[in-house]
């Protein structure tokens, strides 16, 4: 609905805020936006260009006459608005910035809330108002849920190729174009297939790469021009709106990739905007890209509003921020001692841009405390999951790259080399609780000639599927949260190509791929149901090993834990081919455990060596440093974990008093183990051609120190607890900010 003109004017208070940096709410003036002024409507434009000779506004309203619509300049701020009458939505337009040298520059609006398709370059008019949202009763369960209790197993999508249309058109529809990979499905589309897919499979997020519009298919979405805009490649804004809400009301979380780390340098975008260097400080060494000019006030709170934008405006429920750590070094990418920066403390962090990082997730938690902010930091920087006040970047969750790094160097170690390298799969456990990790194997790791996850399996064709079953259950086992990619819920052998769809048809023609999918959601449900898996999964309270250092047998084995004891799971994941009978694992607490998962299941593909329902009895045989331990089958590259069912009967005590000869029939009324026949300890069948090595020796629970360090300078484990962000106070070994 459009306003009065002047309710969009610039006032004195916007300016000053906006020089202070903290206007956070700078898209509700600046931009196009529909409105009237004596009757009559048209839209109201304001951009940001300081020291330019004008400003004028070219589109489908005036011919793209540079002489039509001159903008008047604000007394101070630089910013330059007015009132174009006849202006409708969904026309074309952009600025024309007249330097102070003379130059007419055509750029896009930085504010503008939606674009041209690509590759056309022009801004278009729209309001975002009249939407109807249908998400309240999520977003009231979202505010009342603690996000460190909760589920975290994220499907991240870029949805330009999840799926494309068998039309052999381009993505864009073009019927000329060289492409033939089908076009893009739409944000309504994909608000029923994708999301229908996603809920089907058990993700609790679906984490988008960058939707803001950007001019290259190939940079992902990861080199934007238009910050406020989703891209038009799949509709319009209201139709992005529509797909969030869909998967709220799918019960699915939105997690939006942002890019403040830089942008791109296509003329139409923010580079060189009046002429000279305004957004930007300085070109990044290693992407092409310019960097943000963090340090200028007007730039801070153009992207702090962007941020509050898409959380306020589309309803995000996270944003993952991207290339923190680019930011946070003034030589990340300088590899020339002698083109070196230092800080005034002589010492190489960019502060102006950690001060940034801090005022977003400052600015998020103030207005928008239930939503999430993920960082994507790849190196040794402390606290980074901590409050600022504490000296932290204030981000709730830090993606842990370390562990990926690991873990896919010891996937693809061929089985006789396992051994010495199990210290891989260990060390993250060192440092797990450092900060509120997610365990990514993301878009990065599938791309570039990397391989496809499956390729990097070592072995035949099974070994590989049960390669990845194995791989798959030890992340979801692991504490922190959880990510995939597209494509690695199919195990799909080809690398992640963005211009194509993924190849979904694989599940339809081979039984090992549609095997591994159901497995996946399988899987994904079981961690659902069961709140060992996620309710303690960033406090040591939800962890604990059984037997970290079996390196000869390849097999690891701890406990899960959540808020009740009797959600207790005991894992154990052999990484080696051979199976083994008559495994002994010492277990938490005495009682009956039944087998409740089995990567090695019929059902997922595997060879079938389970321990079916077997219920069974501990025995008070110390294992592992334990006072009690099972026996039980062991499948070959591959899991299982255990449930607690219920304590065991209790022991009765001896008659004091007993006559002999009612002592002798009570002895003759018992089995041979001198127990109730009923409270036996189950033992399955052996499997034909088994090994059976068993756990030789009880081991230290302290699991060995090497492997990829990924917090060089890491603050320790029992260091500022107490500051970490997301906890509810007085929680142990948490707090919140």
């Amino acid at each position: 609905m459009a306003v009065s003109d002047s309710e969009l004017s610039l006032t004195k208070d916007d300016l000053y805020l906006m020089g202070q940096g903290s206007w956070y709410r700078s898209y509700e003036k600046m931009g196009a936006h529909p409105a009237t002024r004596d009757g009559v409507d048209g839209y109201h434009f304001s951009v940001w260009a300081p020291d330019v000779r004008s400003v004028r506004v070219i589109g489908d309203f005036n011919d793209w006459d540079i002489e039509a619509n001159f903008l008047d300049h604000t007394p101070t701020g630089g910013v330059w608005e007015g009132f174009i009458p006849g202006v409708t939505e969904g026309q074309l337009y952009k600025y024309v910035i007249e330097t102070g040298r003379g130059d007419l520059l055509y750029k896009a609006d930085p504010y503008a809330f939606y674009a041209e398709c690509p590759p056309g370059t022009a801004s278009r008019t729209t309001s975002l108002d009249g939407y109807k949202w249908g998400d309240s009763k999520y977003l009231k369960a979202r505010a009342s849920r603690d996000m460190m209790k909760s589920p975290l197993n994220i499907f991240e999508v870029h949805l330009g190729s999840w799926k494309r249309h068998d039309d052999d058109l381009a993505g864009n529809g073009d019927p000329d174009s060289d492409e033939h990979s089908g076009s893009y499905l739409t944000y309504d589309e994909l608000s029923e297939q994708l999301v229908d897919y996603v809920k089907e499979m058990g993700y609790s997020h679906i984490e988008v790469l960058p939707v803001m519009e950007h001019p290259f298919d190939g940079s992902w979405g990861y080199q934007v021009t238009g910050y406020y805009a989703p891209t038009s490649r799949y509709g319009n804004p209201k139709q992005f709106m529509h797909f969030v809400d869909a998967c709220h009301q799918a019960g699915i979380g939105v997690i939006l990739d942002w890019v403040p780390g830089g942008f791109c340098r296509d003329e139409h975008g923010l580079v060189h905007f009046n002429g000279g260097k305004l957004y930007e400080k300085e070109e990044h060494p290693n992407w092409g890209t310019f960097k943000f000019d963090l340090g200028r006030r007007e730039v801070q709170t153009f992207l702090v509003s962007n941020l509050l934008y898409w959380v306020g405006v589309y309803h995000a429920d996270g944003v993952r921020m991207d290339g923190v750590t680019s930011m946070l070094y003034l030589n990340f990418g300088v590899d020339d001692p002698s083109q070196k920066k230092f800080n005034e403390k002589g010492t190489e962090e960019d502060l102006v841009a950690i001060k940034f990082v801090q005022a977003c997730n400052e600015a998020v938690e103030k207005y928008y405390p239930d939503v999430m902010m993920i960082a994507e930091e790849s190196t040794a920087w402390p606290l980074v999951t901590y409050p600022p006040k504490d000296g932290g970047l204030g981000f709730h969750f830090k993606w842990d790259m370390g562990w990926m790094n690991d873990t896919l160097h010891y996937m693809q170690t061929d089985f006789p080399f396992r051994p010495g390298n199990h210290r891989l799969l260990t060390f993250s456990t060192m440092y797990q609780f450092n900060e509120n990790f997610v365990l990514p194997l993301s878009h990065d790791e599938v791309v570039h000639g990397k391989c496809s996850l499956i390729t990097r399996q070592p072995g035949d064709y099974w070994r590989q599927f049960a390669g990845m079953r194995s791989l798959a259950l030890y992340q979801m086992t692991h504490s922190g949260g959880k990510l995939n990619f597209m494509g690695n819920e199919i195990a799909q052998f080809i690398e992640w190509r963005y211009y194509e769809g993924i190849q979904y048809f694989l599940t339809e023609q081979y039984e090992s791929h549609a095997h591994f999918q159901h497995y996946v959601a399988a899987l994904n449900h079981f961690y659902n149901e069961h709140p060992a898996l996620w309710q303690n999964s960033y406090t040591n309270e939800g962890f604990e090993w059984i037997d970290a250092d079996n390196s000869e047998q390849s097999v690891i084995s701890f406990v899960r834990k959540g808020d009740d004891p009797k959600d207790t799971l005991v894992v154990l994941i052999n990484f080696d081919v051979n199976p083994h009978e008559d495994f002994r694992v010492g277990v938490p607490m005495s009682g009956y455990w039944v087998e409740a998962f089995n990567s090695d299941s019929q059902e997922f593909g595997g060879s079938g060596v389970t321990n079916g329902d077997h219920r069974f009895a501990s025995q008070e045989t110390p294992w592992n440093m334990r006072d009690n331990s099972v026996e039980l089958r062991l499948p070959p590259l591959a899991g299982l974990m255990l449930r607690y069912d219920g304590p065991l009967p209790a022991k009765k005590k001896p008659a004091t008093t007993a006559k002999p000869k009612a002592a002798k029939a009570s002895k003759a009324s018992k089995g041979a183990t001198g127990k109730p026949a009923t409270e036996r300890a189950a033992k399955p069948a052996s499997a034909k051609g088994s090994s059976s090595r068993g756990a030789k020796r009880a081991s230290s629970a302290k699991p060995s120190v090497t492997g990829t360090a990924p917090a060089k300078g890491k603050t320790p484990a029992s260091a500022a607890k107490s500051s970490r962000r997301g906890a509810k106070p007085g929680a142990t070994g948490r707090g919140k900010s």
